[in-house]
Parts: structure tokens; sequence; C-alpha cells
């Protein structure tokens, strides 16, 4: 197919907004959803905060780890065919875990066969976004990305009236249905290709590992067998180190490390939000409520924040808009110790929830103006697949710190402390980058004219930026020598 000059901002690309939209819906509403399994499965097994837990963190996990694969799958497959497979397998996860028996048996079918199908789903679709969008991006992933809220906000109380109704296990069957709405989502992912996309297989094969003598003979082959030429194991060593070449990128790495530690603390309060709430008193329809708060305020932090740092005013300024952002969250975190009752939550919700859709929105725009359009899938795998050790740990870091402390202060704090470290660190490594641009900065006294210089009694002229090549012939011909300084 034809490549387009540049991504179209808008026609097809609304669909693929609104496939992304359904498919955070069905991958990041369903797994904040299974907190509110969390009470039920503890008084089912009869086990503790922190072995409970580690169901939310495996299927967090699975999903940010496995998001690689998800982008493999996309750039060599096809990005249909990613996320209608990854939607087969997290409905199967979701069923099987309707017949669970005990927690391990939870720890495989909704932990990693769930996760597993999510990862598939998740990054590519994002990606898919990025690519038919550039002017408009930002208010593109604002309207995607309000998918989680929209769903949480919908999805909390009609999961709390399915586990009254039907019990868990018949709300976990009723769910394994409707994910299968993501082999949906997953027939609108029609792909595209723009200019700036990298080299295909076969073209980098014939223009850099194949000598001129055997390109007429690999032109033949291609007719009979396009896989030969596509599969040669030196044409893939060299995509995929073109694929991933982003990572030695310095703004790349501190953009990792500062992920790795508000994956930390952005965790662990969407499994224990509910939870606290019971332990302070709060009945269970309004501790639904207030999940049901933070996922309406979410579209709000998705849709808004999207759309102001789309503005010209802040499109320069997104990586402090994110920022800004996660360290509000952390700052939230700090202050949920002491609030006790429904009336106090329900400010916590909103605000938390406010700018959590903030930084959820900018994570693939601050990703998209760190490493190009281009890289963006690949890029995501990664930023995703970051989340997953701090996903799989904090939890049940968090529950221990519960069942040893008996409170959950010691728990909310180090998850505050930890996305306040991930805004400062980006903060510095911003601001280092500007103090180092100051200093290279050339002096204006260096861009003066420059003297005439005197060598072997011939005048030679220091040639500057300003001459073109036609002056530098020209003074060339006209001396013995010069100086192109």
């Amino acid at each position: 197919s034809s490549r387009r000059p540049g991504p179209p901002d808008g026609g097809w690309g609304w669909m693929i907004v609104a496939g992304c939209f359904l498919v955070t819906i069905c991958t990041r509403a369903v797994t904040r959803c299974i907190s509110i399994f969390f009470v039920e499965f503890q008084a089912y097994f009869g086990q503790d905060y922190a072995r409970t837990a580690w169901i939310h963190s495996i299927v967090d996990c699975a999903t940010m780890l496995c998001a690689p694969l998800g982008s493999l799958i996309s750039n060599h497959v096809s990005c249909q065919v990613g996320i209608m497979l990854g939607g087969l397998l997290a409905s199967a996860g979701l069923i099987l875990s309707s017949f669970a028996t005990s927690l391990e048996h939870l720890y495989l079918s909704l932990g990693v066969l769930t996760g597993l199908g999510f990862a598939l789903c998740y990054s590519p679709a994002i990606a898919m976004v990025g690519k038919y969008f550039n002017k408009r991006k930002a208010l593109a992933y604002g309207i995607a990305m309000s998918g989680s809220g929209i769903g949480t906000f919908i999805l909390a109380p009609v999961v709390q009236l399915l586990i009254e109704q039907f019990s868990w296990r018949g709300a976990l069957l009723i769910l394994g249905g409707f994910v299968l709405n993501l082999c949906v989502c997953g027939a609108l992912m029609r792909p595209i290709a723009l200019k700036e996309d990298r080299k295909t297989a076969p073209e980098v094969l014939e223009q850099d590992y194949v000598p001129k003598a055997q390109k007429r003979d690999l032109k033949r082959m291609s007719l009979c067998s396009p896989l030969i030429k596509a599969w040669s194991h030196q044409c893939l060593c060299y995509c995929s180190w073109k694929e991933y070449d982003f990572l030695l990128m310095p703004g790349f790495m501190v953009l990792a490390v500062s992920v790795l530690f508000m994956a930390y603390g952005c965790s662990p309060l969407f499994v224990y939000l509910v939870p606290y709430a019971l332990s302070v008193g709060v009945s269970h329809h309004q501790a639904a409520f207030l999940m049901s708060i933070l996922g309406v305020i979410d579209i709000i932090g998705n849709v808004t924040f999207g759309w102001l740092t789309d503005r010209r005013c802040l499109k320069k300024h997104r990586h402090f808009c994110y920022l800004f952002a996660v360290g509000m969250d952390g700052l939230c975190c700090l202050f949920l110790p002491v609030l006790h009752n429904f009336p106090l939550l329900v400010p916590f919700s909103f605000t938390f929830g406010y700018f959590d859709g903030a930084y959820v929105t900018l994570i693939p725009v601050v990703t998209a103006d760190v490493v190009g359009t281009s890289s963006l899938s690949s890029a995501l795998g990664v930023v995703y697949f970051l989340h997953a050790i701090p996903y799989l740990v904090s939890p049940p870091v968090a529950g221990w710190l519960v069942d040893t402390t008996g409170s959950y202060t010691a728990s909310f704090l180090l998850c505050g402390f930890s996305m306040i470290l991930s805004s400062a660190l980006l903060c510095l490594a911003r601001l280092a980058k500007k103090i180092k641009r100051t200093h290279l900065r050339p002096l204006p006294s260096d861009t003066g004219p420059k003297p005439p210089i005197w060598t072997n009694g011939a005048i030679a002229y220091s040639v500057t930026a300003e001459l073109d090549q036609k002056d530098v012939e020209f003074l060339a011909v006209g001396t013995n020598s010069y100086s192109n300084r």
C-alpha cells in the first residue's frame, strides 16, 4: 500500500480511538475492578492480605511484562491478530477463574492467562492511536485512555451487584463474556503505512546486506519465496536492533527509571482503597462508589489534560505536566492515612482520580516525544514492561506491611514517597539537560568575523559558516592556502 506523508489526524483515526477506548475498558478497568473481589477472595479462601494481593499483582505484572510480546506481534504479524488473540486468552482466563478451588488456581488463570491476554491488546492498541494522530495526539489519547475511567465508573457498582446476585464465581463468568469484546476492538485496527516508518525487512536486506552481484538473483527468488528474503538472520538482527535502538537514548533511560518508581506507587492504591474504606467503617456500596468516583474523575483528567497539553502554550511543556500530575498523586497518597470517613474519602477519590487520568494520558505522549512515532510501538512495549516488577511486588509488600503493622499508614506513605521521587527524578534530569544546553551554547564572540591569517607570505582567509561552497572554491583558487575554521 502507498505510504502517507504523515498521520491523517482524523478519518478512520477516530475509529482507532474508539477501538482503543474499548480496549482500555476491557483491560485496565476490569483489572481495577478485581480489587472489588479482594474481600470475597479473602473470606472464601481464608487467607491474609499479602497472599490474596498476589492475584491483582500477577494480573498487572503479566499485562506489563508481556507488553513487548504484544508489540512484537503487532510489528511483525498484525495489530488486528494480536488484539483478537489477546481477547480470546483474557476471556478464557476469567472463565476458568470462575471454577477456581484455590488461590494458586487464581494465580494461574486470573493472573497469568488473563494478564497475558491483556498484554497482547494494550500496547498495540495505544500505539495505533499514535500512528493516526500528530497535531491532536494528546486529545486523541485523552479520549482513548478515558475508557479506563469510564469502565471503572460503570463496572465497579455493576461488579458489586453481580457478586451479590450471582456470587464471585458468576461475576467472573459474566466478565469473561464481556472481555470477548476485545475481538471486536481488534477488527477496527486497520493498519496504516507512513513515510517515516522504518524500512521493511526485505528493503533493508536488499540495500544493506546483499552484494550487487546477488541482488538480481534475490529479486527472482522473491517472486517465489519472499519469506527467504524477509526472515534472513542478518536482516532480522538488524531490524531488531533498529526497533530498539532508543534504549540507549539518555532521555529514555531517565524516563524508564522514573516509570519504575511511579508504577510502584500507583498500584497498591487500586488494590487497597476498598479494603481500607471498609476498615474505617464505610459500607460495601459506599466503598464501591469510591471506585466509581475515582473512575469518572479519571475520565475528566484524561480528556481535559489531553486537550490542555495540545494547546500551543503547553505543548512544549508536556514533560512538566506529566511530572506535576505524578507528584500530585504522590501527595494524595501521603494524606490518605488521616482520612477516616466517607465524606473525607470522596475528595481524595476526586483528586487522585483526576491526576491519575492526567499522567496515564501523557505516558504515550511523553514517550513519543522522546523516541519518535516510528519507534512508539516498541517503546511503549518497553515502558509498560517496566511496570511489571513494581506491579508484581508493590501490592504484596503493602499487604505485608498491613499484616505486620496492623495499619495502612506505612503502605500508603511508601506509595506516596515513591511517586514523588519519580516526579523529582524527571524534574532534575530536565533541569540538568537545560543547564547543559546553556553551557554548550557558543559565545557571541565565536561567531564574529575572523581576521586574515598570514601563512608562507600569502594571505589565507578563514572560511566561516556564512560562506557557501562557491565562495570557498573562489578563495581556494586565489590563495596559496586557506583555513576552514
